[in-house]
């Protein structure tokens, strides 16, 4: 019922490969056959229509078929990555997890009946609809993760138009709105979809090589790994014809760096949010990060600077949180941006802004400066309260070979001049051992 239409493309697409994992090949007849052998497995098992269902694994074939089989029998979906450890349970918990779906890295499965009644309003509306949800968490870069629910019935509306088939690969895993997208943009239009059991620079790069990858969806910070690793050396990337990037602010010195060593290569921003779902983009051009945002669907508008959405696909709510929207029914993302006509420059998150004696620093426009000096690795910029100016600007280095304090001080007060504004300078300067990057591969600020 729910995904009728996906079941005639497959049939239609029966030959092609739908997937590849663990370079073996899945063809669209094997996803059709394996999406109804879920749906009776699950339901001999006692798995009710409309149940909250937990799904813990990665990006697989099964996994993938069982994604499916739980969206046709209505059910409420709940994919958690296998890198999410304790706080698995913490999320089950939090999203009333009536059964649990646990794939193990070859695809031994087990469902448990996790003895538990959803009960929160949101849950209940679902299930009195009969529509099958969708239950994600945020990443928790800035504080405690959310669990937005979707209902899925409008989600999977903008897929019943069909685009060009394309091979890409599973790059944002399915507990990210962009992983959710990606799958459902693929498997709805015939296309590939590549996994990757190892998401290095190196290999995710060897990947593109090997199976001829065309689209890499991805983020900025895994960008900058690539350039920083130059894995781009060492394999033969001719196959990518485009590149899309998201879930963070793009610091401008790499996509510079990236455009000029791939100067023939699409690359094209993103935006897109757990609670509304991934809004169709277009960049000015590959070197530029104004962006044009909306389409059926969507409407956007700037209030103080900030931008908001209307959206079909706006989720139902939080299960953890008050409701972020208007009373008129606009998402306040929270993103300050920049408007040229019809296009946008996102600078960063409001809850982001350093405010240094009344002047204004967003941590990108520091980080893109300090990620061209020599031996910086990496570089996460925060704010430091202070009793005289309100807060300073700190920085957080990884470096490649290890540097005393005092003279990497002095190297980067000297980098900075003409490149940066002396109050947007880092005055606080840690060094760290650690990556600065969460499993999604986005920017964690949280201390």
């Amino acid at each position: 019922m729910f995904i009728d239409f996906l079941l005639e493309r497959f049939e239609k697409c029966d030959t092609r490969d739908a997937l590849i994992w663990y370079d073996q090949a899945f063809t669209y007849a094997w996803l059709a056959k394996a999406t109804q052998g879920w749906i009776d497995r699950l339901k001999t098992g006692g798995v009710q229509p409309s149940a909250v269902v937990s799904v813990e694994s990665d990006f697989s074939p099964d996994s993938v078929a069982v994604i499916l089989a739980l969206i046709e029998m209505g059910c409420c979906v709940v994919p958690l990555s296998r890198t999410l450890g304790p706080k698995a349970e913490k999320f089950k918990e939090v999203a009333q997890v009536e059964w649990a779906i646990e794939l193990q890295a070859r695809e031994e499965a087990t469902v448990t009946d996790c003895l538990r009644k959803a009960t929160h309003p949101i849950l209940t509306s679902l299930k009195a609809k009969g529509h099958p949800g969708l239950v994600l968490f945020s990443s928790g870069s800035t504080g405690e993760s959310k669990a937005a629910v979707h209902d899925f019935v409008p989600l999977l509306d903008k897929f019943k138009t069909t685009r060009p088939a394309i091979r890409s690969i599973a790059f944002l895993l399915f507990d990210h709105i962009g992983g959710v997208n990606t799958l459902l943009h693929i498997v709805s239009n015939g296309g590939c979809l590549v996994t990757v059991q190892d998401r290095s620079p190196d290999a995710v790069c060897a990947t593109i090589q090997r199976h001829q990858v065309e689209v890499l969806p991805t983020s900025p910070t895994f960008i900058n790994l690539i350039l920083l690793s130059e894995a781009y050396r060492r394999h033969d990337l001719s196959s990518l014809q485009l590149v899309t990037y998201g879930t963070e602010v793009m610091p401008e010195s790499t996509l510079r760096r990236f455009h000029e060593l791939f100067p023939d290569l699409r690359l094209q921003q993103t935006y897109g949010l757990s609670e509304v779902g991934i809004l169709r983009s277009k960049s000015k051009s590959s070197d530029s990060l104004w962006v044009k945002i909306g389409g059926e669907g969507f409407e956007t508008r700037v209030v103080n600077g900030l931008l908001e959405i209307k959206a079909q696909s706006a989720m139902l709510g939080y299960l953890n949180a008050k409701s972020p929207f208007t009373e008129d029914g606009w998402f306040i993302t929270g993103d300050a941006v920049l408007v040229e006509g019809e296009y946008f420059q996102i600078l960063g998150r409001v809850s982001e802004l350093i405010n240094v004696g009344g002047l204004k620093v967003y941590p990108a426009q520091v980080e893109s400066v300090l990620q061209l000096m020599p031996n910086v690795h990496d570089v996460v910029v925060t704010g430091e309260p202070n009793p005289i100016t309100g807060h300073i600007v700190k920085a957080k280095i990884l470096l490649e070979t290890p540097e005393p304090l005092s003279s990497f001080r002095k190297r980067m007060r000297e980098f900075c001049k003409g490149r940066l504004e002396p109050f947007m300078v880092p005055q606080s300067i840690l060094f760290s051992d650690k990556e600065f990057h969460g499993n999604r591969f986005k920017k964690m600020r949280k201390d």
